[in-house]
């Protein structure tokens, strides 16, 4: 034992010596560089345009960027995708500006590039890091090939309010398993190595608590206590950092009545003092600009407080580039504040390597090979496939048979606009597989599938011109509601079982696409009503970007209770339980077998289950851990989700599963934002998901 800590403190030194020789190395190169650099070309590092022709993001398009490129006036674009233009703005900074910096080149990678995966929410339902890991290094890949360097991802916002439309970028609720997307993610797009030409420099968004916005409506004001903050809503974003993320972004929302983009405390104070973070701060579409309508001063008021809170670049609005030159003649303003912000973002682009080889990742071989390979397109299906739930299923309706009629109808039954899911900036919406296609290539001779598309998305006009900005996403048929309704009732009789693919078009979630209910829309759900009726067994596949109000769909029952923190006019116990998802078999878990009835700071406590597949397919499990303090200083939760396991078992077979407890995973945040652990005694618990569970007890003493 004494020579493998010993021979692990010398791989700890030895891998610190290097990092700091490389760390001399850029200091000493960006030293030089800046030297050189006049006040006018240190700003220009500081802001970031976009020169439109892309998919819009915002709604402001940067203008004269050619110009601005060659005088050194901008750091980096995003908006512009493909290598050969990629490349033809890189050679005009490193041709035409002064001192040849080469650009940052950065998209919206969130869940894949030009080849779309799941939806973060959706991928985060799979419990599957390597695989999530693997997602964004698949796409870190492709980007890469494609010429970008930069990806804003992986959102982390912890979100508990399905009515914000932005939920679907993120991993949900939880703050351990928002944690462990946030890592995978981070890792994967990184790899360890920014100066390999298939790496992202990762960007962590939306800093900070943007997900908590009051009423779930986007660009809300937050407002909420330390304690939830750093026990419920920081926790991913400090995974993040610890993963080593090159960048960060920060959020539309008020903390504490100041704009994160100005917000000192949360930049300074907590970013870069208490938590370490060494790498570039960029502000999220013109967020600095929209201080202003927060009555935080004019233009030049908010880039000041910006740059002085800690911000590194100016996304498009271009305060910084316009108005920092006169803060620092007035004194608001100071050279050190400008330099070691252009400082972080030369950095960024040494650690990418962009100094060595501006054309680094502009490579026409690479694109053709890799951008929407097969590779790629097949890790989309895998994803997929392990990122769909089982919610119900009565009679053992699925697995389909190979065998009859089969009856697919519904507006997303066959819909290639609305696959791709939101937020797909590069994706092609036109090589998307919907469900029908998907069924016909199976080429099952036995089976004969029915179409119908049954119903619109939403009979309702205004709001499909909401919904359709970026394009036809709710198409309204020319035939009546009626008459569709009919096809499908018709179609219906036909079958032997009917398949209705029914929810959400792709931009009823998103950016600016908060909802204040959160049922499927009224023509969708008269038409589950009308198939109901026909007695045929029935499937609903549901398409979304938020969690759906499915209590009619699935036939919830509710227990009220009397002075308890219910609504009287609708169900309360959770329809779906935390950690929910069932498999085509069935597992049965063992009691909890503790290796000791108790633990000190020090020591560790091993929890064993034994799970065994009792059902008739191979299939896996996501085996869960969650904690009880049962008393503490401050109110804590009733389950917190510790650690948890994804495993195949084959039919019949059993497999013991082991946590291992140690006092961090029982810290938290007290009131004094003090990360103790405090003794006393302890529920454990072990399922499937977080109701239906063994549990045992265990104390923590001193």
């Amino acid at each position: 034992m004494k020579r493998l800590l010993l021979g692990l403190i010398v791989i700890t030194s030895l891998q610190a010596n290097a990092q700091q020789k490389s760390d001399a190395k850029m200091k000493t190169y960006v030293d030089a560089l800046m030297k050189k650099m006049t006040l006018d070309e240190k700003i220009g590092q500081l802001n970031l345009l976009t020169p439109g022709g892309g998919v819009a993001t915002g709604a402001v398009v940067s203008k004269g960027v050619e110009e601005k490129i060659s005088k050194g006036q901008v750091g980096g674009l995003f908006g512009v995708i493909g290598e050969a233009k990629i490349r033809q703005a890189q050679e005009l900074a490193v041709n035409s500006s002064r001192l040849k910096i080469p650009l940052l080149f950065g998209s919206d990678v969130i869940h894949g590039y030009k080849t779309t995966f799941p939806i973060p929410l959706g991928m985060s339902c799979s419990w599957d890091m390597p695989m999530i890991e693997r997602s964004a290094r698949l796409a870190a890949t492709e980007a890469t090939a494609d010429g970008l360097n930069w990806a804003f991802s992986p959102m982390v916002d912890i979100a508990r309010d399905p009515r914000w439309g932005r939920i679907a970028e993120g991993a949900g609720e939880d703050p351990y398993l928002g944690s462990q997307v946030a890592k995978a993610m981070v890792v994967g797009y990184q790899n360890g190595d920014l100066s390999k030409d298939n790496t992202l420099l990762a960007c962590v968004k939306h800093f900070a608590l943007y997900g908590a916005a009051d009423g779930g409506r986007d660009y809300n004001t937050v407002d909420m206590s330390k304690v939830k903050m750093y026990n419920d809503y920081l926790p991913p974003y400090k995974a993040a950092v610890d993963a080593g993320v090159g960048s960060i972004m920060t959020s539309f929302n008020t903390i504490d009545n100041i704009p994160a983009t100005g917000n000192k405390w949360l930049l300074t104070d907590l970013l870069r003092k208490q938590w370490g973070f060494k790498g570039m701060v960029v502000s999220d579409y013109t967020s600095v600009n929209e201080m202003i309508d927060h009555g935080l001063g004019d233009l030049q008021a908010v880039s000041a407080l910006s740059l002085k809170a800690g911000l590194d670049m100016d996304m498009v609005g271009e305060g910084f580039l316009t108005t920092l030159k006169k803060s620092l003649g007035e004194g608001k303003v100071t050279q050190k504040e400008i330099d070691d912000a252009c400082r972080r973002i030369l950095e960024a682009k040494y650690k990418l390597g962009l100094f060595t080889d501006p054309f680094r990742y502009c490579n026409k071989e690479r694109a053709a090979n890799q951008v929407l390979s097969e590779k790629q397109k097949n890790a989309a299906r895998e994803f997929a496939t392990k990122s769909f739930v089982l919610l119900k299923n009565n009679q053992q309706a699925l697995p389909l048979k190979k065998t009859g009629t089969i009856a697919l109808v519904g507006p997303l039954a066959n819909n290639k606009a609305n696959m791709l899911g939101t937020w797909a900036v590069s994706g092609n919406r036109d090589l998307s597989i919907p469900v029908f296609d998907g069924m016909k290539n199976l080429g099952i001779k036995e089976v004969n599938i029915l179409y119908a598309k049954a119903a619109n998305i939403s009979d309702d006009t205004i709001f499909a011109k909401k919904v359709n900005v970026f394009g036809t996403r709710i198409d309204i048929d020319n035939r009546s509601a009626q008459e569709m309704m009919d096809e499908a009732i018709a179609v219906a009789k036909q079958s032997d079982v009917i398949v209705a693919v029914v929810g959400e078009a792709s931009e009823m979630s998103g950016e600016s696409s908060s909802r204040s209910t959160l049922n499927i829309p009224k023509s969708q759900q008269k038409l589950l009503q009308e198939l109901k009726k026909i007695g045929k067994p029935l499937v609903l596949v549901i398409m979304s970007g938020r969690p759906l109000d499915l209590n009619w769909e699935m036939e919830n029952e509710d227990k009220f209770e009397k002075f308890k923190g219910n609504y009287l006019d609708v169900e309360n116990s959770p329809l779906i339980p935390f950690g929910f998802g069932l498999s085509y078999s069935s597992f049965n878990y063992s009691d909890i077998k503790l290796s000791a009835a108790s633990l000190n700071t020090t020591g560790k406590i091993k929890a064993t289950v034994t799970v065994t597949n009792t059902g008739d397919y191979d299939g896996e499990e996501v085996i869960q851990l969650y904690t009880r303090d049962m008393v503490g200083s401050i109110a804590r939760p009733v389950k917190e989700l510790k650690g948890f396991q994804k495993i195949m078992f084959k039919k019949g077979e059993s497999k013991e599963v082991s946590f291992t407890i140690g006092v961090e995973d029982l810290k938290f945040y007290n009131s004094n934002l003090k990360f103790v652990a405090e003794p006393g005694d302890f529920k454990l618990f072990i399922g499937g998901n977080s109701k239906d569970v063994k549990e045992t007890t265990f104390k923590l003493v001193k």
